[in-house]
């Protein structure tokens, strides 16, 4: 089985794995290259399945997204993401920012009083949280640049996940508050032996710096890659 192929889950079979927390993150360390420090976090959902193990989101996610748990779901990550930044916090992990991803369903008008809500019932200062939303889901409906916008005036930052994978118009890049752009892992695999990659990446990484965003690559697992 695909790590990424999708199950065919039942409603009542997700719906059971949250009310038995079955659901847990994980947190993959986003590191400066420059200080080569761990200066961030990004949480990771995985279901840990009784029977079939640690299962990655690719296997059900999609399930979540259409059976209409993904809000239920999302509202849990990020507030249990925010408890566990407040947690590192005692420990004097700083600078550190967490990183977590947010769903298409889960943004609209009133997504900057649902966030501000949840870093409050943490105890968490916005500063330490970065939003992660598709390329797509940022750029794609200026109706939610004003939500954003009040998020960012109180310190939250946004990055624009996968970036490079979608259709988005490079002139939203202007008016919608992002502050990383987060270049999609399919273009990091190639650096070592692909010319294209190595084209895209490095226009990618001028195009944000230019722009005053910083640049994280996903999925860098290699030395050929990491130079």
């Amino acid at each position: 089985m695909s790590a990424s192929q999708p199950i065919e889950w039942t409603v009542a079979q997700l719906a059971q794995a949250v009310e038995r927390g079955q659901l847990e993150l994980h947190y993959q360390p986003i590191v400066d290259l420059r200080s080569e420090q761990i200066v961030g976090a990004e949480a990771l959902l995985r279901w840990r399945h009784p029977t079939l193990g640690l299962l990655p989101p690719g296997q059900f996610l999609p399930v979540i997204e259409s059976s209409g748990l993904m809000p239920e779901i999302g509202a849990w990550v990020l507030g249990a993401a925010c408890r566990q930044m407040r947690d590192w916090r005692v420990l004097a992990w700083q600078p550190f920012r967490l990183a977590v991803n947010v769903s298409a369903s889960q943004v609209g008008p009133d997504f900057d009083k649902w966030v501000k809500g949840v870093l409050a019932d943490a105890g968490l200062p916005a500063a330490y949280l970065e939003i992660e939303l598709t390329e797509s889901v940022a750029f794609g409906d200026p109706a939610i640049f004003p939500a954003l916008e009040a998020l960012r005036q109180i310190g939250v930052r946004f990055a624009a996940d996968d970036f490079g994978t979608g259709y988005s118009c490079l002139q939203h890049l202007k008016c919608c508050p992002i502050s990383t752009l987060k270049i999609d892992q399919s273009f990091v695999a190639g650096l070592a032996n692909d010319h294209r990659d190595q084209t895209i990446v490095r226009t990618v990484i001028q195009l944000a710096h230019g722009l005053g965003m910083e640049v994280v690559a996903e999925g860098v697992e290699t030395s050929a890659s990491l130079d």
